[in-house]
């Protein structure tokens, strides 16, 4: 199993519930694709670099997981889709 880390910014204007609910759906997708989170790191809201949306800031969170090669393209398939996410990244870190 490799290492990665899903980065993951969530619109800042929705309830705290639901920004709560969209971390929750991108866990559930990783144990679903046979991964196992080990962290969740959560930033809070930033400036975005960039207008983004028309938004200017946006929640960070930071998602650490185990998993086999090819769970992350499909991962990244399903968190494009996701409605409240405005940017996402997924990399392997190095052992």
């Amino acid at each position: 199993m490799n290492k990665y880390e899903l980065a993951l910014v969530v619109n800042a204007k929705i309830e705290d519930d639901a920004r709560a609910a969209v971390v929750e759906q991108a866990k559930e997708y990783i144990a679903r694709l046979g991964g196992t989170v080990t962290e969740v790191e959560e930033w809070g809201k930033k400036r975005l670099a960039y207008e983004i949306q028309k938004m200017k800031e946006g929640f960070y969170y930071f998602i650490k997981f185990d998993a086999e090669a090819g769970v992350p393209a499909e991962l990244e398939g399903r968190v494009r889709i996701m409605e409240n996410v405005l940017r996402y990244l997924c990399v392997r870190q190095e052992a």
